[in-house]
């Protein structure tokens, strides 16, 4: 008898039932939750997973890139497009899951210089890269944005356990985009 299909379980879909398995397990474990565990959530064997991610870094980078999508630059002017993108992380941040992970994965990166690289290459850059060529600013204005506007919703999602709420998100806004226009057409 022939198969048509190689033995084993088929692969189609594994990365999304893993990285929705990722988040489910990290929102009701926290990000100490185990590769194991996640394994064991997404229905596959754990060498299933470090076939594909050498380390929980890697999977929770692939995981985020996943769950965040591209930056949707969105905005008549540049008050808006910035308004909009400090809007956006901080409702991805509040999404089940994402914040822990993304918190967790930054804190194991200040010992890691492996996983900095990672993020930094795979995370960061492209989001970076993005708002530059929408800005139209150098790498080190937009790195600081990102740092000042993903550092305080981290901060407040450590500090706190709950993502930022609505109106202090728009106060955010209010606060940093008059240091990132300053100078700059604003339409």
């Amino acid at each position: 008898m022939n198969s048509a299909r190689p033995p084993g379980r088929p692969r189609t879909g594994v990365n999304e039932v893993v990285f929705a398995a990722t988040l489910r397990t990290v929102h009701a474990l926290g990000y100490a939750a185990t590769v194991e565990r996640i394994a064991t959530a997404a229905g596959v064997a754990k060498t299933t997973i470090y076939r594909r991610w050498p380390s929980k870094g890697e999977l929770i980078v692939d995981c985020l890139l996943d769950a965040f999508g591209p930056l949707p630059l969105t905005g008549a002017s540049r008050v808006e497009l910035m308004a909009s993108s400090i809007r956006w992380i901080a409702a991805k941040i509040a999404e089940p899951g994402v914040g822990d992970a993304f918190a967790g994965v930054f804190s194991d990166a200040v010992s890691d210089p492996a996983l900095r690289e990672i993020l930094a290459a795979r995370l960061q850059d492209p989001y970076r890269e993005a708002l530059q060529d929408a800005l139209d600013e150098p790498a080190n204005r937009v790195l600081f944005f990102i740092d000042v506007v993903v550092g305080t919703l981290l901060h407040r999602m450590g500090m706190t356990g709950e993502p930022m709420a609505d109106n202090d998100v728009a106060a955010l806004v209010e606060m940093v985009l008059p240091h990132f226009t300053a100078g700059k057409r604003t339409g």
